[in-house]
């Protein structure tokens, strides 16, 4: 419970200005109220759909400091899967990340996962075809092997 709390505390101000960000393009989504979207985002990198406090957080603190911490980077076959530290910080900075990234990039599929028995904890970027691509080629830091 401790951690669930972390995380969420954590995530609060990412989480409220990634919806102040973003509550212009809920108007746009259909509500279908099915999870398989119908309009494709382009493959770019939207930057300025994140506030510009939010975007220096994502940029230029938490992008740096995750390619850091990175332990293992698996390449598959349309994304690619890192490996990062279990720890409840490290999980709230990915989570933190992955509430950022989602708004600039919603072509993204993103998973975080957490492997029982205090295993190992992975981030999932994956996506339709060519997300794998955009990957190596917009974030060629983050797919190099691990030193």
């Amino acid at each position: 419970m401790p951690i669930v709390m972390a995380i969420a505390f954590a995530l609060l101000p990412t989480i409220l200005m990634a919806r102040t960000s973003a509550k212009n393009c809920d108007d746009a989504k259909p509500q279908t109220g099915s999870s398989t979207a119908t309009h494709e985002s382009p493959f770019a990198c939207d930057r300025l759909a994140l506030d510009p406090a939010a975007r220096k957080r994502h940029f230029d603190e938490l992008g740096p400091a995750l390619r850091d911490l990175r332990k293992e980077v698996k390449e598959l076959p349309d994304g690619y899967e890192f490996q990062f530290p279990s720890d409840p910080k490290t999980i709230a900075l990915v989570a933190e990340w992955a509430a950022g990234e989602r708004v600039c990039c919603p072509f993204f599929d993103i998973e975080l996962r957490m492997e029982r028995e205090n295993g190992p904890f992975w981030l999932r970027v994956t996506g339709r075809k060519g997300t794998k691509d955009f990957i190596k080629a917009d974030g060629a830091s983050w797919v190099k092997p691990v030193n």
